[in-house]
C-alpha cells in the first residue's frame, strides 16, 4: 500500500475550526496513526464506515474530459471535518483513512497533449495501473466489513470499487448510478467513461441501473444494446424532469428493485445535478435536494454497501469550491444517516 497516504492529526488540526459549545465531525472521528496490515486494522475497528480519497483526474483526461477533479478530495474533507457532530452525523461511527496518492501520475499525464492519440492511450494505460490500487483498497475495506466512502477523482474509480468489491464478496456485485452517461463505452482502454462497461465484461458486475440518462448524450446504439440485456435498466432525466413521463418516486423504488437482490454500491457522478461544477457541468440536471433523496433512499437499504461520489471539479472561483465541499458532505452525511443503527 505505497499509495496509502494516512489523515492524521496533524493535519485534521490545520483544518478544524473549533468553537466554544460546539462539537465538530473532526473531534469525534477516528483516525490511524499507522498502518502495517490494513485488514486486521480495519476488522478491528469499533466503526461502520471508512472514507478514502481518490485525488486524480488521469481518467478525465483519459477520456477528453475537463480537468479539475483532483483538487475535490481536500476541497471535502476540509468541510466534512467541520460540520457539527450529533445524533444524525455519527462522527465516532466513521474512519478518515486518507486518500491514495496518485501525484506521480498526474505528474505523468502533465506533460501529455490531449488533441494527440497516442498521449491519450499513453494516460489509459496509466488509468489501468491506478486500478490496481483502488481494487486493493476497496477489497480491504469491503472484506473487513466496513462500507467505503470514496471521494473522487474520475467515474474511472468506479471499476475498482465494483471490481475490489466483488472480490471482497466472491461474486458480481450491483450498482445503482445517478449519472447523466451510463459510462458504458466501448472497452478502449481505461478512461472515466468506461468503468462499467469493463466491470460488466469482466463478470464483477451483474445487475446494472443507470438513473437520469440524458437523451442528448446518450447514443441510439447505447440504448437498443441496454433494451437487449436485462441485467441493465436505466431511465432519462427528459422522461422523469422535462416530459413527467415517469415519477421520480417510483423510478427510485424500480431502480432499488433491480438492484437490491445482492449487495449494491452506490455511484453519484455529480455531472447528473444542475449547474455543479464537474469535468462535464450540465445546466440542465437534478437538483442538490433530489441528489441527496437518492443518496438517502438508497443508502437506507440494508444490502447497500458504499458510496462512491466523483467528477466534482475544483474552480478558479473558491465560492464554488466551498458549495462543491459542502455539497459532498451533504451526501457523506446522508449516506452515513440513512441507515438508523
Amino acid at each position: 500500500m505505497d499509495k496509502l497516504v494516512l489523515f492524521n492529526n496533524s493535519e485534521l488540526n490545520k483544518l478544524l475550526n473549533k468553537r466554544t459549545g460546539e462539537s465538530k465531525f473532526g473531534e469525534h472521528v477516528t483516525l490511524l496513526a499507522s498502518i502495517s496490515n490494513i485488514y486486521d486494522e480495519l476488522k478491528n475497528l469499533d466503526v461502520t464506515h471508512v472514507i478514502i480519497g481518490l485525488p486524480e483526474d488521469v481518467g478525465v483526461f483519459a477520456n477528453y474530459g475537463i480537468s479539475g477533479t483532483y483538487n475535490t478530495w481536500s476541497a471535502a474533507i476540509k468541510f466534512l471535518i467541520n460540520i457539527q457532530n450529533n445524533e444524525f452525523t455519527k462522527a465516532k461511527k466513521v474512519l478518515i483513512l486518507g486518500h491514495l496518492d496518485f501525484s506521480s501520475e498526474m505528474l505523468k499525464v502533465s506533460t501529455l497533449d490531449q488533441s494527440k492519440k497516442k498521449d491519450v492511450l499513453k494516460a489509459r494505460k496509466i488509468v489501468k495501473k491506478m486500478d490496481s490500487y483502488v481494487t486493493y483498497i476497496i477489497e480491504q475495506i469491503v472484506s473487513a466489513g466496513k462500507k467505503p466512502i470514496i471521494i473522487g477523482g474520475g467515474h474511472n474509480n468506479a471499476y475498482g470499487n465494483i471490481k475490489g468489491s466483488s472480490l471482497a464478496y466472491g461474486f458480481p456485485i450491483n450498482v445503482v448510478n445517478f449519472d447523466a452517461h451510463s459510462d458504458f463505452r466501448p472497452e478502449e482502454g481505461r478512461h472515466s467513461g468506461n468503468g462499467f462497461s469493463y466491470a460488466y465484461a469482466e463478470g464483477f458486475l451483474k445487475n446494472y441501473f443507470v438513473f437520469g440518462l440524458h437523451e442528448n448524450y446518450t447514443s441510439d446504439s447505447l440504448f437498443k444494446s441496454f433494451s437487449k440485456i436485462k441485467s441493465i435498466q436505466y431511465n432519462t432525466f427528459e422522461s422523469i424532469e422535462i416530459r413527467k413521463d415517469l415519477k421520480y418516486k417510483n423510478e427510485l423504488q424500480r431502480a432499488l428493485e433491480h438492484v437490491s437482490g445482492k449487495p449494491f454500491g452506490i455511484e453519484i457522478d455529480c455531472d447528473a445535478i444542475e449547474n455543479i461544477p464537474s469535468s462535464a457541468q450540465t445546466p440542465s440536471g437534478f437538483s442538490v435536494n433530489q441528489t441527496r433523496q437518492f443518496v438517502h433512499y438508497f443508502g437506507k437499504h440494508e444490502k447497500a454497501f458504499y458510496l462512491h461520489i466523483c467528477e466534482a471539479a475544483t474552480v478558479k472561483d473558491e465560492r464554488l469550491n466551498e458549495q462543491t465541499g459542502k455539497l459532498i458532505s451533504y451526501l457523506i452525511t446522508d449516506f452515513i444517516s440513512a441507515k438508523k443503527s
